[in-house]
């Protein structure tokens, strides 16, 4: 039995812990907001006081958290993980912060501890089935060795060295974004077409954009948008994808145009909302969290 620590029970971060929990790993956790640890707790998991007592004389410890800001606060604030690991084990970084950051953490880190990077792609009900997409970056033998407990989450996908996953990840959440402001944009167009809205939805939903289509049709057509995944994380992760091509000395144009929709949902208000609220915005329509 592998001993985990799983720091960041947020919306993924608590069906994903209950994964581990499911494949019977031995399991502490620990979140800022310590109910949202209760439910694991209930199921056996253990209860740790702070991310360093979460990851002392653990095998792995897990980082799933919201920032890059949140990130170094966990790991290398006071009582942070960073203060708790031990020589052997083993951080996976789920979170979605970029290769730099994940690059940074491991160079900081004490001496022989290893670090894989690993942001997953999926909704919340992907994280509770487990079938999550992995992106992992690492060493092949690190990766192998932690396979069996990376396949209780989803499908472990090796991309290459440190910092791999991490850049996968910006380039999968890049296309994510400009499509759902794309199908934004096409469903402002029918609008001002007079078209049917529902009769659009049901013709994208055949086109190259349907499974963006039929993913967010119920949202679109009642006005509803609970979060899957909070516009203003897509707010986040976009800006992540802008800054990684400015320093990799690219010019992109689609992805600053979705940050810039993305943005302007965000100051309407909208950020609480699934990110697929910016259709809303684009379109000027009402848009609730239900």
């Amino acid at each position: 039995m592998v001993k985990v620590a799983f720091c960041g029970l947020g919306q993924m971060g608590e069906p994903m812990a209950a994964r581990l929990l499911d494949g019977s790993q031995e399991l502490v956790v620990w979140n800022r907001s310590t109910e949202r640890g209760d439910a694991l707790v209930e199921r056996g998991a253990r209860r740790a006081a702070s991310p360093a007592e979460a990851a002392a004389g653990t095998d792995v410890v897990i980082t799933m958290l919201s920032t890059p800001g949140a990130l170094e606060e966990v790991v290398f604030g006071h009582e942070g993980v960073a203060s708790g690991i031990e020589a052997g084990a083993t951080l996976v970084e789920m979170s979605t912060v970029g290769p730099d950051a994940v690059r940074s953490l491991a160079e900081r880190l004490p001496d022989g501890v290893d670090v894989l990077d690993s942001p997953v792609l999926g909704s919340v009900s992907a994280a509770t089935d487990g079938t999550l997409k992995l992106f992992v970056g690492g060493p092949e033998d690190q990766v192998e060795r932690l396979r069996p407990v990376l396949e209780h989450l989803g499908t472990v996908n090796h991309l290459g060295p440190l910092g791999s996953g991490a850049a996968m990840k910006l380039v999968a959440n890049s296309t994510l974004a400009t499509l759902m402001t794309g199908l934004g944009e096409a469903l402002a167009l029918a609008d001002g077409l007079g078209l049917d809205t529902s009769k659009v939805l049901g013709l994208l939903a055949e086109s190259p954009i349907g499974v963006t289509a039929k993913s967010k049709k119920e949202n679109i057509e009642s006005g509803t948008y609970s979060p899957n995944f909070k516009l203003a994380l897509a707010v986040k992760d976009v800006e992540l994808v802008t800054e990684a091509a400015r320093g990799a000395g690219l010019e992109l144009r689609l992805g600053p145009a979705a940050q810039a929709w993305l943005e302007a949902a965000e100051e309407a208000d909208l950020g609480a909302m699934d990110y697929s609220a910016v259709i809303a915005h684009i379109r000027g329509t009402e848009a609730s969290l239900g």
